[in-house]
């Protein structure tokens, strides 16, 4: 093929500042003692290039995200963006199965549990029949691949992921030349850009090339760019129909540009900037009228017109303004110095404590770059995925993983964050109300325990792991909890009709069981577990139980905080007495379902009986310490080492039953090598500081960085508890920015195991009431008396639980602690410290 060579005139628009050679040489002679880890400990850094897509690091601006590996001979970019999603607009719902629920019901009532899921299967097999669905597939887009010939050799090499920025760099040497990469994903201007520098003037010689796994696509060239066009995979009765376009468009210093009918290359430039703009003719759930390659071309031109310096520093203020709102300081070692992958092959024997610290912030990096306002939530992989067929179709699993992956967003300050999941549960609240009329017969709206960017909400993966209508009713907890946490009345205003609906959905389905007479839902289950062999179908599982209670309890609460609809949340409060309560089975555990079917020896990775513990707050160690004994007697039971995300779950609940020595033992279980010698793989983190379910799933990440926060500070039981599962091995630390409940920020000092100082800024005003191992002394602090008079701290409204256990439950033993109420208001900073 010819090439054809452009005109200096579009090769380069913008003058550039060149460092001198020498400066640059100093920097990249000694990559890991000049950038090292004691200057900036947020970093991931590694002495070799990526083997494989768990060993990349990932960059994202919440629509579009990158893994990049770091070859010195061949950089590649695995590209995403949200909505390339196989199918088309469309629901999944299954309507010939609200006549059967009858039959269904009655036979879960008669104890004939395995009958009523065989007859369940007839109508939800576990594979989607004709004309149905259980889900698309999130997919790929493709790859950028830079080529640089010849530099398959080199020294010095270097590559790391800046958590601090959000920038990954690339640096090595190679026959005497310095070469360096930077590739953001811009917060700001929405575009992937990759800079090439060396110091030495025209050095820089290289192919751009793209590939994709999709079967509809195309590789084509404009002058001076390059297009990937495509559309996305048919799967389940569903036509592909998501276009999506990429476009590549190099900027160059000095040299030569040109190309062939699918690269570009570029000869002896002295400096190049790549940039990345991919649009898809998504618009939402229900509208797919856009236009892939304008939205492409749109944002690239924009883009284009600024320089690298100028994107990279508007895209690290805007990064910095939510990743510096919480710092954490656990402490250092010379641990530090080393690369990641042998730090976290080295932690369970070592002393690493700033591993944790950089974990943590890896997980707030992570939904930073994986969800922005006005994108799609963060999916089983955040925005990161590789394949065409990923694990699980990389949707959206919200009997736990959805739920998950926004754990950390109030507390570790992050709340505008949580907005993308707030519009899918709103786009959920639409869609389910087909759902809960066509398959129940009811009014409101439901999901089950999956939903993709179509929005669908019927079951999914048949009637054994799918029939659990609960879903919204555990996605609806964050509406609440947000409120709880900003105090946002305009939020609560908006959101109020899903919090109704989900509610009023309950209200229709609950079933009258013939033993007690309790309120419960049938059918359903203990998601993913069974009771008995292959069997899961149940009524009234703790689980259901406890969601239906925050489900009616969030509604009456926010109707009376808005001064509406008192006869609705009347007709919710007088069903709460009525519901199922908690029970202690006989060996002291709590019940997972209504019957005592618990086996000690059950290491199921699900523990969906303890959400009453973590997230909801319905176990206390003050109010219901029985409950408290008893869930965890049932954790105990299950172990420890899990799948990636169960072990993050686990941190919570420990963190919770206020054991930071157990916490501390499954993060140390969590950071540990998933891919073993033998080429197996366990539950633990990648290279990269993915978690491992296995494969990756990105909500361990999420739930171990909640899990940390839970460790530091507490909100849910009545007050803010300081430091309340503190493990030994972290004697002295700071933490600064974490959020509680009531609109309160904290930053906490501690010197060997104790509060030294506190430091509360109140965003709201009203009663600050503080929970203290140790004495505290400062300006407006009181005793603590009677009940906090702060109405985002109220208690629930508990029903007594039944105990069946067959010995006496032990009383836990809990730490004395020291409460104080401070009154506070709006805009006030206090500073407390240890007596």
């Amino acid at each position: 093929m010819v090439p054809i060579i452009f005109s200096e005139s579009i090769q380069m628009k913008f003058p550039f500042i060149y460092i001198s050679a020498f400066l640059l040489f100093c920097c990249l002679l000694n990559p890991n003692e000049t950038f090292g880890q004691t200057d900036n400990p947020l970093k991931l850094w590694y002495p070799s290039p990526a083997q494989a897509w768990e060993e990349a690091l990932p960059i994202g601006n919440g629509r579009l995200g990158a893994m990049v590996y770091g070859g010195p001979e061949t950089e590649v970019l695995q590209l995403n963006e949200e909505t390339v999603w196989s199918g088309e607009p469309g629901n999944n719902i299954q309507p010939g199965f609200k006549q059967h629920l009858p039959a269904i019901r009655r036979l879960i009532f008669e104890g004939k549990n395995k009958e009523a899921q065989e007859l369940a299967l007839q109508y939800l097999p576990r594979s989607a029949g004709e004309n149905n669905n259980y889900g698309m597939r999130y997919q790929p887009a493709g790859n950028l691949n830079i080529t640089f010939p010849g530099h398959s050799k080199v020294e010095n090499y270097y590559r790391e992921l800046d958590i601090a920025n959000a920038v990954s760099t690339v640096r090595y040497r190679k026959n005497g030349v310095n070469f360096k990469r930077e590739t953001i994903a811009s917060l700001t201007d929405n575009v992937i850009i990759v800079e090439i520098t060396a110091d030495k003037l025209g050095s820089i010689s290289c192919t751009l090339g793209m590939s994709s796994p999709h079967v509809k696509q195309k590789i084509t060239t404009r002058p001076g760019e390059l297009w990937l066009r495509g559309t996305s995979g048919d799967f389940e009765n569903k036509t592909g129909k998501i276009n999506f376009s990429a476009v590549v468009k190099p900027q160059i210093s000095g040299g030569k540009l040109t190309q062939t009918d699918s690269s570009l290359i570029i000869t002896k430039a002295d400096k190049l900037v790549v940039y990345v703009s991919i649009g898809t003719n998504f618009k939402s759930y229900d509208d797919i009228s856009g236009n892939a390659d304008e939205k492409a071309a749109d944002i690239l031109q924009k883009a284009f017109q600024k320089d690298f310096e100028t994107l990279k520093t508007a895209h690290i203020e805007r990064y910095k303004s939510y990743f510096d709102r919480v710092k954490l300081d656990l402490g250092s070692t010379e641990a530090v110095e080393k690369p990641t992958n042998v730090r976290l092959a080295e932690f369970s024997g070592g002393n690493d404590p700033q591993l944790v610290a950089l974990y943590f912030q890896f997980g707030r990096y992570l939904l930073i770059s994986s969800s922005q306002p006005g994108t799609q939530a963060a999916n089983l992989q955040g925005i990161w995925n590789d394949k065409i067929a990923p694990p699980w179709d990389s949707k959206y699993t919200v009997n736990i993983n959805t739920e998950m992956n926004y754990w950390p967003a109030e507390v570790t300050n992050l709340s505008a964050l949580h907005e993308p999941l707030f519009d899918l549960i709103g786009d959920i609240s639409e869609t389910g109300q087909q759902s809960a009329s066509e398959m129940y017969g009811a009014r409101g709206w439901n999901i089950h325990h999956n939903t993709d960017i179509w929005r669908i909400s019927g079951v999914v993966d048949g009637a054994f792991y799918g029939l659990w209508p609960s879903g919204g009713a555990w996605l609806s907890q964050h509406l609440w909890q947000h409120y709880l946490f900003t105090g946002d009345m305009d939020f609560l205003k908006k959101v109020y009709p899903i919090l109704k609906g989900a509610a009023l959905f309950y209200k229709d389905i609950l079933q009258e069981e013939p033993e007690h007479n309790w309120l419960v839902i049938s059918p359903s289950m203990s998601p993913e577990n069974s009771h008995h062999p292959k069997t899961s179908i149940a009524a009234g599982t703790t689980m259901d139980n406890q969601l239906v209670f925050d489900v009616f309890s969030n509604a009456i609460a926010a109707a009376a905080i808005l001064g509406t609809e008192k006869t609705f949340a009347d007709s919710l409060a007088v069903l709460l007495p009525a519901l199922a309560p908690m029970q202690i089975g006989k060996w002291g555990q709590l019940q997972e379902w209504l019957h005592d079917w618990d086996d000690p020896g059950d290491k199921h990775r699900h523990v969906s009986h303890l959400y009453g513990l973590y997230p909801s707050n319905q176990i206390s160690p003050y109010l219901t310490p029985e409950l408290f004994s008893a869930a965890k007697t049932s954790l105990l039971a299950r172990g420890d080492e899990s799948t990636g995300w169960s072990m993050g779950w686990k941190v919570n609940l420990w963190a919770r039953l206020l054991d930071g020595d157990h916490a501390l033992k499954l993060i140390t279980d969590q950071l540990s090598p998933s891919k073993q010698s033998d080429g197996s793989e366990k539950g633990g983190t990648y290279p990269n500081l993915f978690d491992a379910h296995p494969p990756f799933q990105i909500d361990g990440n999420f739930g171990c960085t909640a899990g940390i926060a839970e460790m530091l500070v507490q909100s849910h039981d009545g007050a803010v508890h300081l430091l309340p599962a503190l493990p030994a091995a972290w004697q002295n630390g700071e933490v600064t920015g974490l959020r509680a409940r009531g609109g309160f920020e904290l930053d906490i000092k501690w010197m060997d195991g104790k509060i030294s100082e506190v430091k509360i800024t109140s965003t709201l005003g009203g009663n600050c009431r503080l929970r203290s191992y140790v004495p505290l002394a400062g300006a407006g602090l009181t005793t603590a008396k009677g009940e906090n008079s702060n109405p985002f701290f109220q208690k629930p409204m508990w029903k007594t639980p039944l105990n069946h256990a067959s010995e006496k439950i032990e009383t836990p033993v809990l730490r004395k602690v020291y409460e104080y109420d401070l009154a506070t208001k709006a805009g006030e900073v206090v500073i407390l410290k240890k007596q």
